[in-house]
């Protein structure tokens, strides 16, 4: 069983930036890859970033490559989103998952676990 929760959302200003963090319970948070994924209001819930358990391999949606990272401290249990160059279509709901012996995956059914969200709000 694993725990995930996630802290840093808020509002900002367009062409700001964020950090998100999510933070897992459990000794085995290094046989997880992570995902952050985001539901805007009256939207489905939509893949952002990924990162294999051994932080290799990463992967990003088109509409934030560039300008978010999505990093991982297996020694804190801790995945992290940092968000810059924000717009307002990035206002959402956003979410970490888990995914046990995963290598990173844009598709949701794939996570086994989910946090409770952090809102992000971007004013233009």
């Amino acid at each position: 069983q694993v725990q995930l929760v996630e802290s840093g959302g808020g509002l900002v200003q367009a062409g700001g930036s964020l950090r998100l963090s999510c933070a897992a319970s459990g000794r085995t948070f290094s046989s997880y890859a992570m995902g952050w994924f985001r539901q805007a209001p009256g939207k489905e819930r939509e893949f952002v970033a990924a990162i294999s358990w051994s932080t290799v391999n990463t992967y990003y949606a088109d509409s934030v490559k560039g300008r978010f990272t999505i990093s991982r401290d297996n020694a804190k249990n801790t995945v992290y989103l940092q968000m810059n160059s924000l717009k307002p279509e990035d206002t959402a709901v956003y979410y970490c998952a888990a995914e046990y012996h995963g290598e990173g995956s844009w598709y949701e059914m794939r996570y086994d676990y989910w946090g409770q969200g952090t809102q992000v709000t971007v004013s233009s």
